[in-house]
């Protein structure tokens, strides 16, 4: 476990700055309407903005009745403005037919911005696994550069905000450290998180042995067969062709034995609000803990 410096640590999050709070009664700062033209996204922001359904209602509510709550932007040294939070905001504006924004001007550092773009939209239910890796990574190393120490540590830090366990969050860092290509089939659900960590501790050349194999033979890794190529990796006997041999043997996870869940038992521990998904999601971080601190897998 690492340092517990981290209480020193102080650092804005979006919630800090709104809550559920509207633009009239905003927490600090004086709200104003800039361009759109002058707003630009955030370095390397992680999350998609789509012209979905879910957009379109946006615009709808921005039509009817402008945006409620005011981005939150950065002075950029290049000039204009960069958006921390209200990435989709601004995009619902446009196709809203809007010229400007409300928006907050904050005098935030690089790690103190980027934490509250972390913030202020991991919680969305609709992430893709590469969204949530590399937002990850993002506020992990901001946490790490104001002073937070330990992987271990950070990452309860980070999971408790997001809802997650802290060995959640790690597994999905871990995704940052694949080839592009293995990480889109993990957003495809071709390949599962676990063996797709797994295979982030190999190297860049023997994952393009696997995805060869994908290719060529659409065959992707289980447990079983990832973790044998990890241990050959680490032990430095893993080639073209062991990474061939593994993956097209007989290696199967055991089979599970049919469990049903009742509905109306499950409802017993949520809240009402809760949607599927959310309940799943909690169920799943529950099985991650109990699976670590029993050993398993």
């Amino acid at each position: 476990m690492g340092s517990r410096s981290a209480n020193k640590v102080k650092f804005t999050s979006y919630n800090d700055l709104f809550g559920n709070e509207s633009i009239e009664q905003s927490a600090e700062g004086q709200v104003i309407h800039l361009s759109l033209d002058i707003l630009h996204s955030f370095k390397n922001h992680p999350f998609r903005v789509l012209d979905d359904e879910k957009m379109m209602e946006t615009v709808d509510s921005v039509r009817k009745y402008g945006v409620l709550i005011p981005g939150v932007v950065r002075k950029d040294k290049q000039g204009g403005y960069e958006i921390v939070a209200g990435h989709r905001r601004k995009r619902a504006c446009e196709l809203a037919g809007y010229q400007d924004m409300p928006v907050i001007v904050r005098d935030l550092n690089d790690d103190e911005a980027t934490i509250i773009m972390v913030d202020s939209n991991i919680q969305r239910e609709d992430l893709l696994p590469s969204e949530k890796a590399k937002a990850y990574r993002m506020k992990m190393e901001a946490l790490s550069h104001q002073g937070v120490k330990g992987e271990e540590y950070t990452a309860d830090l980070i999971g408790k905000g997001a809802k997650k366990t802290g060995r959640t969050v790690q597994r999905y860092v871990r995704l940052t450290y694949l080839l592009p290509e293995l990480l889109e089939y993990v957003d495809l659900k071709k390949l599962l998180l676990i063996p797709a960590e797994k295979l982030s501790f190999i190297t860049a050349e023997e994952q393009g042995w696997v995805l060869g194999v994908i290719l060529d033979k659409r065959l992707f890794p289980n447990e079983i067969q990832a973790e044998a190529l990890k241990d050959e990796s680490k032990a430095g006997t893993l080639n073209k062709k062991r990474v061939t041999e593994i993956l097209i043997s007989d290696s199967k996870m055991p089979s599970m034995p049919k469990i049903t869940l009742s509905p109306k038992k499950l409802r017993d521990y949520f809240p009402k609000e809760y949607t599927k998904g959310q309940i799943e999601a909690v169920i799943y971080d529950l099985l991650e803990s109990w699976r670590d601190s029993h050993k398993v897998g």
